[in-house]
């Protein structure tokens, strides 16, 4: 099975040539799942939505679950910023702010981390800790558990630190007690993988984290380019890896990296 982890494609800043490679490499190895974390647009506005409504009809035709990020709630319109703060998000992708998926292989669970009382920071409730662990302990102890929000619960840059999701501690040492394999962001602009161990030292299991880049916006930090993350899942949990794919001018996109957490 495979799935491909898109983030901040910020439409309204997208590069015309980095979104075509995006369309022909998925159509060239279509995916069986499709997640996209947050920032889909860049302002929030009708025109950015539409165009990313006529992207997701050129993907291929497969699941696709999509949660908000904090550039996908109005920052200059007050009233639908704190009336209606997802009404255009709602209108492309439906009222679920909060999608799941599940099969025989895995479940991925999104979580809302957006506020409309934050313009940038995100957050995890209480109440969406509760329902996470329940489900989580719900699912067979063999599938992948996987979980996808827009902010990320790890950094690499120490100026980044600020951007980590507040309550984050609590929420991961409760899921990997549930038994939560992996997390899923962007937000940051800044791709990698890493064991969050190495971070939230006490936690019971390892889990994972696997923060995308920015997918195909001209928004891109640090030198890092265009890219994706696509997640391999084999029949047993030792095939399954995790895989980079980064944009490389008149090269489209090539894979950069390739870890392989469960192996061991």
């Amino acid at each position: 099975m495979i799935l491909i982890h898109l983030s901040d494609t910020h439409f309204g800043t997208e590069m015309r040539p980095v979104q075509t490679a995006l369309l022909d490499f998925l159509h060239q190895s279509p995916p069986d799942l499709i997640l996209l974390t947050g920032d889909i647009t860049q302002r929030a506005t009708p025109a950015q939505f539409a165009a990313a409504a006529h992207f997701i009809q050129q993907l291929p035709q497969c699941p696709l679950l999509a949660v908000p990020g904090n550039h996908d709630i109005s920052s200059h319109n007050l009233w639908e910023r704190f009336m209606q703060p997802y009404a255009a998000f709602n209108a492309v992708f439906g009222i679920e702010l909060e999608p799941s998926f599940e099969n025989e292989q895995l479940l991925l669970v999104c979580v809302n981390s957006t506020r409309r009382y934050r313009q940038k920071d995100g957050e995890i409730s209480a109440q969406q800790i509760d329902a996470v662990e329940t489900r989580l302990m719900a699912t067979e102890p063999d599938k992948l558990k996987i979980l996808a929000t827009h902010h990320p619960f790890d950094v690499v840059l120490r100026r980044d630190n600020r951007n980590r999701i507040h309550n984050a501690h609590q929420a991961l040492q409760r899921w990997a007690s549930a038994g939560l394999d992996l997390v899923m962001g962007g937000h940051i602009h800044y791709p990698f993988f890493a064991p969050l161990q190495s971070r939230y030292k006490t936690l019971s299991r390892p889990v994972w984290i696997a923060q995308a880049g920015t997918a195909i916006s001209r928004r891109i930090r640090d030198g890092k380019p265009n890219s994706f993350n696509r997640l391999v899942i084999g029949v047993e949990m030792s095939e399954t890896r995790l895989e980079r794919w980064d944009y490389l001018e008149n090269r489209g996109f090539c894979k950069a990296a390739v870890e392989t957490p469960w192996s061991h």
